[in-house]
Parts: C-alpha cells; structure tokens; sequence
C-alpha cells in the first residue's frame, strides 16, 4: 500500500548488501565513515532516505549516476548505536520505487521518485501453498546449520508470502545482480517462483559443500592426527636424544623442501625421512640414514646464478695474472666466447697438458675469477679405486660418497669451475679403473644424469666448467682424451720465467715471509742466475722455492739487524746463500770426437740435451747398447745400424762390418731414456764413427727414421729447442714436417739459432759429416716374370 507521508526529494543511501525487499525490518553493521554519514544526511527527512544498490564501484569513490541501480526501496532508519568501531543500524524496509531523477547534492545525491507496488497475481490459497513450499525449504536448509530455531520459529510464525520472503532474502548468498533482479520482479507469482527456485539452488549448493567440507574435514582430521603423532614422536626422540647425549632431530622435510630437488629425488629423500622417523631413537640405521638426508639436502639442485661473461675483463684478468702463455690464453678465451655465445651451457671440457709448475692449475683459478663461479679443485694424483670418483654403495659399512659429489657439496653452486688435477695419474687396480668412471663425468652427452653410487639418484652435472690437467697425454686413454679438448702448455723461456720472478714470485715470496721491498731486493742478475744454474724446470715452482730460501736466509739477517735496509741480494752473493749451483747444465764442448753426437730429448719437466757416445772395436757385428735406454730407442739403433750398412757399404771398401762389435752409450745411465727422437741422432752417430768425421759440436738433432730412410717429425720441438739454446747450440737439425712447430718457439730463441730441416738419412749425413750419398734407386721389377718363375 502506497504511502504519502515520504517527502518528494529524499537522499541517495547505499547500505551493504542492497537491495532488500520491503515488507520487513532488518539490522545493519556499518563501518564508522559510512554509518556517519548515512545517518546525517536521513536525519532531515525524518530518518527517511532511498537505499540503492551499485552495479559497480566507481575507482574514484564517487559514483556517477549511471553507476547506480533505478530502482531501491525507502527506508526507515529507526535506531542507530554507535559501537566501539562501526555503528548498528535498525532499519525498516517501507515501499519500492523508482527513481526518476538525480539532484546533486555536494558529494551525494537526492533523488525523485515514484512507487512500485506488488502485481498480486496469485490467488490465496497458491500463495497459502506457495509459502508452505518455501517454509519447508527454509527448514530443510536450517536443519544444516545449528543454533537455527529460533530464525525457524520466526519463519513459520509469518503467514505472509511477501513478509516470509523480506525475511529470508538478505540470509541468502546471493550476488548483487541476483537480489536486485528479484527486487525489479513487480509480479508477486514471478517473484515467488524464481524465490522457489533459489532456495532449491541454495539447498543443493549446500548439501554439496556440506558432503565436501565432511570429506575434506574427514582427510584434515587424518593428517592432523598424524601430524600430531608425528610432533610427540619427534618431542619423545628429542627427549631420548638429549638424555643419552646425541645431537637433535633435524626438521629433514624442511631442508628437503627448501633444497629445490627433482621431484623424483624428493620422493626417494622422503621416503628416507618416513623410515628415520619410523625407526625412533633405537633404529641401528639412524646414523646412516641422517648422512644420507646430509648430503641430500646440502647438495645444490636449485637453479644457479650466472653472470654474463665480460671477454674483455676475462682477458685483462688472464694477462695481469700470467706472463706469457699467448696461445694458451687465446684459446681459453675463444672458449670464453662460445660459452658467452651459447649463454653459458658448458659444451666442451677443456683438458690443460703440460709440465709441472706452468700455470696450469692457476690458469683454472683464473677462469673461475673470470667467470664469477666458485672454484673446486680435486687431486686424482695416485687414485686406484673407482669409488673415490662414483662413491661407495650405503650397504657398505663406512660407505662415502664420491669426490665428484664431494666437491658439488663443498661448492654450493651447480655451475662451479671445477679442477680434476693430475688426471694422468689415475691408476687401475683390483678396485677397478677410475679412469673409465670418469667417462661419464667428462661427457657433456651423459653427465646431466651422473650416478653416484652412494647418492643412488641421478645428479645433473651439465652446468660444471670441468677443466683437468696433467702433465702428459701418454698416460691417458683415448676414450678420456676423446672427451676433452686438449690445450697444450709448453715451457717457460728463461726470458719468461725472468718476467715472472720479477713481477709475481719475488712479491709473492716476499709476504710469504713477512718481508717486502723496504727490507728485500734481488737484483735482476741474482735473479737470471738463479733461474739458469740453480732451477731446471719448465714451469717456476722450483724457481719459487729458491727465491723462498734466500728469503729466509735474508730474513735472519735482517731481524738480527746485521745488515742495512734493504737488503740487497746480489748475484755473487747466491753461493754463500744457496751454496753450489744445483744443476749442471749439458753444454756442449769445444771439439767432438768422431762418434760423439748432441741429441735433444723432452722430458716431463722440460728439453734437454743429450751425448750419444758411439766406439768401434774387434768383433763379431755385434750391437752394445748402454745407458738404461728403453725399447723404442734400441729399435732406433738396430734401425740405424741397418742404414748406415745399407747406404754407406759401398762407399766404405774397406769397413768390414762382420768383424766390428758397435757400442753405443747415452750418458746418465740411472735416468730412464726411451723415445724415437733419437733416431737421428744414433743414425750420425754410426755414421761418425765409420767416417772417422767428427760433427760439430755446436750442432744438435731430433728426429725419427725408419727402415727406408725417412726424416718423421717427432714431438716437443719447443722445449728441445729451448735446452739447445741454453746448452749454446748455435744449430739444430729437425726434421722438415716440424718445420711449422717452430711458430711456438719465442722469436729472440730463433733469432739465435739456425734451423736446418732434412726429409732423408742423406740429407742427415750430408749436413753432419759432409758426405754426399746418392740416393737409392728402385729396382724396376718385372711381375710377370715373377708370376712365370713361380708358375714354373
């Protein structure tokens, strides 16, 4: 029934969860601002004002008109208490209306309006049946929730379709859209309908959630329960534990979540946890259980930090902290660029071969600085057993896991530059062979899926820069060789190691010992001297070692102050600080006699030269071989001999080979020799002896023959040509397809020597002993005469 008694303009209130159905009265909780404010602008028109519902909220606060729904109810605000943080509003719902117009008022609006009353549609006894319906609904409903008599009892005590319904819709969860659609409905049969449709919605809605929220509560009390069970079990444990003085339980689900492992090790790892826990504080296999869990979950799974490469700066950090070494840097650095180019995915492993004491280790440091990874260094020097690289299995008693695995635990990191030393020196045993384990460790194809056998799952080791080194290829398999590209390092020049004394060994010697320049300094010739008669080495370890002692023998005088600051280290002054020269270098002498020759030799620490002595004497053809010479090189000598008889027997008429014992002798006879470079220098040697032809002693050889009188290149022509220098060899024979080998040798080394490079044992004789030999001439064959004699 349509009131008069409202003003014409009333104001425009929204009150949450609008629109609400007249016909009834509700209570109301708003927060501080919008109760205050709804309840100053309703006070003028007599508490009276128009509730709307917005469509949506405007982001700027104030809604513009077309933000709003047009059609709401006048309400009637008849109480309003203010609480301690949001105000109660007592409210009746009057009449629903539509607003005609908009009047701004400041922030807000009035609004004119006209009534929409009910369309009655239904006669009594539907609307008698029809709120029969929704009680029994509303019932149905209410049986769900507890505490729900006394809104049942006020439902069934309205006998009112309209008021039944204003009653129960603002219980209803419903969205804004709905409830105002329902509000718009003028047909009291439409409205009732679609109210009895949402209450079917809403029971079955709730009946689903209830049978979840029963599932979901049955599976919550489960886990609590066991979570439970699982606390007391562990406060039990860590009772017993502390009682009988071992350490805490660590919280392993934890670490093993926090650690980022693949989902596949996580499993085995929990599976580790359920049986520790299980187990309890007597289980026999706790301790080798918690290793386990140690290594697990202190191992790096997670992605790794990697740092964009910078050549430049890698390049910079390579020549300040290396002298020398050109190719060798160029080469890493080419490497540096493929992976910058491939955004780090490491391809290749890279494996640095050369003598002792050149850097090779350090070069790994520096890369690791280059970088910005962490550095890992393992030693293979003398490993005979295949779990110190794959690990023992736990079934072991003291089973430990692998050094590969040991490392990526001390590194912390999954992309570490990571250092396998001396992997020459791996041996085979009993125990298996170490070098095949690392096949798979070397192998970019495999190693994304390395199995330790300790850890027992797979390890991903795709993002380690693997860099080995070692001292000789000799020692290393093909298969592991294969695997790695291979950067040769070759011996210092005495120029080189001069510049590496002077810029880093005497600095680094010099805090080593609590000194510095204020109090110390070598003069460069005490330096040079040091480098030539008191170290004999490719690299500058052994150098480093003499600067240490005088250091120390300096470092006494200067504490007990006998002498003056600084202290002055000069070249006469090492024999009474180091005493006599320690190594005695091969130089050549002033004249040869006939069968002595100067051959050059590699050894792993660097060229050297060597005397091949050669007599003739009473006999029966028989060869002496002396000088504890190993297989390859008495082959050489046989070789030689051979030659020397099939190319010089004509020339020499009166050389009755058949009654002469030849002895060759290489000095040092307690030094192992063995190697084919030698092969030219028996060769000259025989052929000295038989002429009677002394060779020059300022002339040195290396090279390779064979049985048909070949020159063949021979390997280390570095470091051969780098001891003939320092022996004062003025002339070296190589052979000519080492001709190209000479771009390694430092341009002050060959401007002091004269290469002379041979194909044939004629050309070695010819430039030797000066004897020309004509060639050998093939013998023109005549096959079929062969094949008709045999017929025959």
């Amino acid at each position: 029934m349509k009131e008069t008694n409202f003003n014409e303009e009333l104001a425009v209130v929204v009150i949450p969860d609008v629109p609400l159905l007249p016909e009834t009265n509700i209570n109301l909780k708003v927060g501080k601002e919008a109760g205050s404010e709804i309840y100053t602008r309703v006070k003028d028109d007599d508490f009276h004002g128009i509730a709307l519902a917005l469509k949506q909220m405007n982001p700027e606060g104030f809604p513009e008109e077309s933000d709003f729904y047009r059609i709401g109810t006048i309400i009637h605000i008849q109480n309003v208490k203010e609480m301690k943080d949001f105000y109660q509003i007592k409210a009746e719902i009057k009449e629903r209306v539509e607003v005609e117009d908009f009047i701004a008022d400041g922030d807000n609006y009035r609004a004119n309006y006209s009534f929409l009353p009910d369309i009655i549609d239904l006669e009594p006894f539907d609307q008698e049946e029809m709120l029969m319906n929704i009680q029994n609904l509303v019932e149905e409903i209410s049986e769900n929730f507890k505490g729900s008599e006394a809104y049942l009892k006020q439902v069934h005590e309205l006998n009112d379709l309209t008021k039944v319904m204003a009653y129960v819709f603002p219980y209803m969860r419903l969205s804004i859209a709905e409830k105002q659609e329902l509000l718009e409905m003028r047909s009291l049969r439409e409205r009732s309908l679609k109210f009895l449709e949402l209450l079917v919605d809403q029971k079955e809605s709730i009946k689903f959630h209830m049978e979840m929220g029963a599932r979901l509560n049955e599976e919550m009390n489960k886990k609590h329960r066991e979570t439970m069970l699982k606390e007391q079990l562990k406060a039990i444990q860590d009772e017993l534990s502390d009682s009988e003085g071992h350490y805490g339980n660590k919280d392993y689900r934890t670490l093993i979540e926090e650690s980022q492992m693949p989902d596949e090790v996580r499993e085995v790892a929990l599976d580790e946890v359920n049986k520790l826990e299980r187990g309890g504080s007597n289980n026999s296999e706790e301790n080798v259980i918690r290793n386990y869990l140690d290594l697990l979950t202190s191992l790096p799974w997670g992605p790794s930090e990697t740092r964009d490469i910078d050549i430049e700066a890698a390049r910079k950090l390579l020549d300040e902290q290396h002298y020398g070494l050109d190719k060798v840097k160029d080469r890493i650095i080419q490497h540096l660029t493929v992976m910058k180019l491939k955004q780090n995915k490491q391809g290749s492993i890279l494996l640095l071969v050369g003598p002792p004491g050149t850097g090779k280790t350090s070069l790994g440091k520096s890369i690791a600085e280059a970088l910005g990874r962490e550095y890992v260094r393992i030693s293979l020097g003398g490993v005979r057993d295949e779990s110190e690289i794959r690990g023992h299995r736990r079934t072991y008693l003291g089973a430990l896991p692998g050094r590969i695995i040991n490392g990526m635990k001390r590194a912390g990191t999954r992309n570490p530059v990571f250092i396998l030393d001396e992997v020459d020196k791996l041996m085979a045993s009993v125990n298996g062979d170490p070098e095949s384990a690392l096949l798979e460790v070397l192998d970019p194809e495999q190693n994304d899926t390395f199995s330790d056998h300790y850890l027992d799952v797979p390890y991903d080791l795709s993002d380690v820069f693997f860099i080995a080194t070692a001292n000789s290829l000799r020692d290393i398999s093909g298969p592991l060789r294969d695997r790695m590209e291979i950067i040769q390092i070759g011996s210092y020049t005495s120029h080189e190691k001069f510049r590496i004394g002077k810029d880093h060994l005497i600095a680094d010697v010099l805090e080593d010992n609590g000194l510095d320049e204020t109090k110390l300094q070598i003069q460069d010739e005490a330096l040079k001297t040091l480098i030539e008669n008191y170290t004999r080495e490719a690299g500058v370890r052994g150098l480093k070692r003499q600067l240490a002692t005088v250091a120390r023998v300096a470092s006494e005088k200067i504490v007990l102050g006998k002498v003056e600051l600084p202290y002055v280290v000069r070249e006469d002054m090492l024999y009474d600080m180091l005493g006599h020269e320690l190594i005695q270098i091969n130089r050549v002498g002033e004249n040869n006699l006939p069968g002595v020759v100067t051959g050059l030799a590699w050894t792993p620490v660097g060229g050297d030269i060597l005397f091949i002595e050669g007599a003739f004497m009473p006999g029966t053809g028989k060869l002496t071989l002396t000088g504890q010479l190993g297989d390859v090189m008495k082959e050489s000598a046989k070789i030689s001999q051979s030659l020397i008889r099939s190319r010089m027997a004509f020339s020499l008429k009166n050389m009755e080979f058949d009654k002469k014992d030849l002895h060759i002798h290489v000095p040092s006879g307690a030094i192992p020799k063995d190697g084919p470079s030698a092969g030219v220098g028996l060769l000259t040697t025989i052929a000295s002896l038989v002429t009677g032809q002394a060779v020059d002693s300022e002339l040195a050889m290396t090279g390779e023959i064979s049985l048909r009188g070949a020159v063949l290149p021979v390997g280390g022509i570095k470091e051969k040509v780098l001891a003939a220098h320092r022996a004062g060899i003025k002339r070296v024979i190589l052979p000519k397809e080492n001709a190209k080998d000479l771009d390694d040798v430092p341009d002050d080394v060959k401007a002091e020597l004269e290469f002379i490079t041979v194909e044939t044992v004629e050309d070695v004789i010819k430039e030797t002993i000066g004897i020309e030999l004509p060639k050998p001439v093939l013998m023109d064959i005549n096959t079929d005469s062969l094949a008709g004699g045999a017929g025959a």
